[in-house]
């Protein structure tokens, strides 16, 4: 699964040297030509201490973590879904993405200029969400007037859902409510995922913070960032973009002595990959042997046909049983075939629901 954030915020507030961090990172070097895809686009693998274990445990020819596309948003200033700055390339970006990172500055330095002049980080996140909030307004009026005299002449079902949908997120918008904090049906979601709302995608807001703050990482503009947060459920986390592009200079050995002189258990980077996985209801299984071991990235709630479908559609559609057993009985019992003699080995269906650290061989016929 091709999962994607984007990066957003005014300038100023360490987008572009969060952004230096991610494309930096020398991990991907192994499984990856390079870390950067495009201009704007830069690839991080999500940290997993079981695949070190897995690494180790069978020396595989390939090894071949999970990885997360991080999206640099450019041209987002105030106006900008009027056409300022980048104006509609900035929002075409964005809607592309499955999640937003929104960085907002909590620090002051008079060395650093802020576009309007002072620090109010709750200020730059009601000017951000209000550019988001406008464009989505702007595709329901463009859509909704056509969709609801079709639905009146067809009576279509799903055009008058999808009325129902619209005119619900409307009225949300121009009550200044994003519309992730609106309790949508399934059917009305259904119908409204063409249009790819912005105010609809999870969020996170990431607190940039000072390096002498790390050990106490709450500061007064952090705390109004969590108390906003808390309206529509988000999460915050909080890091120094300065200190995470340093960190991404380093070999993992340096960074993790780094790590401990700042007296922090993990990088920012790496909570902030954890955050939007958790915000997307993401989770991981594994395939292993010799030859590779490798994570796959699937959504909470799918089952093992599906699953199977992620590594190739032919799994998918000639899927007979998936050979399973948990990551913690692998460890526990040592290898493979002492998992099976403890009688932890399964064959499930279909209909087996996949979880988190499932170890996983397909059998499929075509």
């Amino acid at each position: 699964m091709s999962l994607t954030a984007g990066i957003v915020g005014l300038p100023n507030v360490g987008k572009s040297t969060l952004f230096n961090a991610i494309t930096n990172q020398k991990i991907l070097a192994e499984n990856y030509p390079f870390a950067t895809i495009e201009p704007n686009v830069g690839v991080v693998t999500v940290p997993d201490e079981r695949m070190d274990k897995l690494k180790a445990m069978y020396e595989p020819n390939r090894f071949i973590p999970t990885a997360y596309e991080f999206t640099d948003i450019a041209g987002l200033v105030k106006g900008a879904s009027q056409g300022e700055g980048l104006g509609n390339k900035f929002l075409s970006h964005i809607r592309e993405v499955d999640a937003i990172v929104e960085v907002v500055r909590c620090f002051d330095d008079g060395k650093i200029i802020h576009v309007d002049g002072n620090i109010d980080p709750i200020r730059d996140i009601e000017t951000i969400n209000l550019e988001l909030a406008i464009a989505d307004l702007d595709v329901i009026n463009n859509r909704l007037e056509r969709v609801s005299k079709k639905a009146r002449t067809t009576k279509n079902k799903d055009d008058l859902v999808e009325v129902e949908a619209l005119e619900k997120a409307k009225q949300a918008l121009e009550e200044n409510k994003a519309l992730r904090q609106v309790e949508f049906t399934e059917d009305e979601l259904k119908s409204l995922k063409s249009y790819s709302f912005l105010t609809l995608k999870p969020i996170i807001y990431l607190a940039n913070i000072k390096e002498s703050e790390l050990g106490n990482p709450d500061n007064k503009y952090v705390q109004e960032v969590k108390q906003y947060a808390l309206k529509e459920n988000a999460q915050v986390v909080s890091l120094c973009a300065k200190v995470e592009e340093d960190l991404s200079e380093l070999t993992k050995e340096e960074k993790q002595e780094m790590l401990e002189v700042l007296g922090l258990e993990k990088s920012g980077l790496d909570k902030l990959i954890q955050a939007t996985y958790d915000i997307l209801g993401l989770a991981t299984y594994f395939t292993v042997g010799k030859d590779e071991v490798r994570a796959w990235t699937f959504k909470k709630g799918m089952n093992a046909k599906q699953c199977a479908g992620i590594i190739h559609s032919d799994f998918e559609k000639g899927f007979i049983r998936a050979e399973v057993m948990s990551y913690e009985d692998l460890v526990k019992y040592g290898n493979e075939l002492k998992v099976k003699e403890a009688g932890r080995a399964r064959l499930e269906g279909k209909d087996y629901i996949l979880q988190d650290g499932d170890i996983c061989h397909f059998r499929f016929n075509v």
